[in-house]
Parts: structure tokens; C-alpha cells; sequence
């Protein structure tokens, strides 16, 4: 399941704050895997953890694109051909699978390029609808020629709290056109054969939103 090489994000939280790491395992024995530093998402920079730290673990399965999450603990630190940190891992069986269903739709507009794949159309701008990890749907009109079935590419920029922006090339395959008025519709996309890191960008985008909106709701 976990595989050396798949890239893992870690989640420290204490009191009301929460900090975000990116890593990667670099080997694995038992019951523990070996991480290279991780980097934090904000501040791009190399984080040191003592010993004892308590984190929350999330991978994409390179095999089947499922998320899975885990609780883990820094065990220790050691140098190889890079310093690497030690961290415990529960074993596969004991990790908790989020099914690809289960992807949480945020509303939320985010801009978008949408490109053929095969000269269908022509290429054009629009904003999203909503988003996740698994889709999105996009504002389109009846000149556009987007057909259900198709796949296409979709450009899709995804601005986050910390002031990241990042931009993501992701193909499509239009599941549904759903009528809004007379020349107005909503196309509902598929991502299709989409990066575990690419994945993680859009989960950590979806969580983003509903922070924000979590935050907007409170503030009003």
C-alpha cells in the first residue's frame, strides 16, 4: 500500500492551530518508515519535530488513487544519504481508506481554461461551480460545444489562504450537462488519470474553502 517513493502530508495541530508538512518516505521497516525532512506547506521551509510529536498522516495509493489516513508519532532521526526522520506507522491494515465517493464537494469559483483534447471546440475561460478531489463542475454556455462523454483538459488555478497559487493541468471526462436556462448550463466533470500530488493539491484546496467558509459563517 504504502510504497517508497509516495509522497505523505502531515498535520500538527495544537491549540487552535493547525500546521500542514509535506515529505516523502524514503524506506520502510516494520512498523516505521523513514521520511525525508518534511517542508512546511506555508512556509516552504524545512520543519524540525522532537521526538514524541504527535501527527495525522494522509497518502494517495499510487495503485488506486483511494486516500488513506493514518496516526503517527516522530521516533527518532538518522542520517543515511540524507538525514531522514523516523516516524511509527500503524501497518496497511490499520489504515482508514476515504472512498473516492466520499470526496467532499465544496462550492466555491475557482478559474478555469478548458481545452480539447482532439480539436473539438475551442479552447475558453469559465469558473467552476464546485470542487473536489474527484471533480468539478463548470459554468459553460451552448456555443462552447462541450458534449457529455468527452474528455477534455482543463486548467484550473487554485488560489489557497497561505497565499500559494497553484496551477494544475488536469484531464476530464464530462459525466453530465445539467440546464440552467435557455443557453446556460453546468458540466459536470470526472478527473481522470490525475497525480497523487496533484490529488493532494485539490483535497488541500477543498479543505481550504470550507475553512474559509467555516471562517466567513463565524465572522458574520
Amino acid at each position: 500500500m504504502l510504497k517508497i517513493g509516495t509522497v505523505i502530508m502531515l498535520e500538527l495541530k495544537y491549540g487552535d492551530k493547525l500546521d500542514k508538512f509535506k515529505c516523502k518516505v524514503v524506506e520502510q521497516k516494520e512498523n516505521q518508515i523513514y521520511i525525508d525532512y518534511p517542508i512546511n506547506m506555508a512556509t516552504e521551509r524545512t520543519v524540525f519535530l522532537i521526538d514524541g510529536t504527535q501527527l495525522k498522516g494522509s497518502f494517495v495509493s499510487q495503485d488506486n488513487n483511494s486516500v488513506f489516513l493514518f496516526e503517527s508519532e516522530v521516533l527518532g532521526r538518522t542520517k543515511q544519504n540524507i538525514p531522514m526522520l523516523i516516524l511509527s506507522y500503524p501497518g496497511d491494515e490499520h489504515l482508514v481508506k476515504i472512498q473516492r465517493r466520499q470526496y467532499v464537494r465544496v462550492e466555491t469559483t475557482a478559474d478555469v481554461a478548458v481545452h480539447p483534447t482532439n480539436s473539438e471546440f475551442k479552447p475558453f475561460t469559465t469558473v467552476t461551480d464546485d470542487i473536489s478531489a474527484g471533480g468539478a463542475a463548470i459554468l459553460i454556455n451552448d456555443k462552447h460545444g462541450i458534449l457529455a462523454g468527452q474528455t477534455l483538459q482543463l486548467w484550473v488555478v487554485l488560489p489557497m489562504q497561505s497565499g500559494e497559487i497553484h496551477y494544475l493541468k488536469v484531464k476530464s471526462k464530462v459525466v453530465r450537462l445539467i440546464p440552467l436556462d435557455d443557453s446556460r448550463m453546468k458540466a459536470s466533470l470526472q478527473f481522470v488519470d490525475m497525480s497523487p500530488q496533484d490529488r493532494q493539491l485539490f483535497l488541500r484546496f477543498s479543505f481550504d474553502r470550507q475553512l474559509l467558509m467555516k471562517k466567513k459563517g463565524l465572522e458574520s
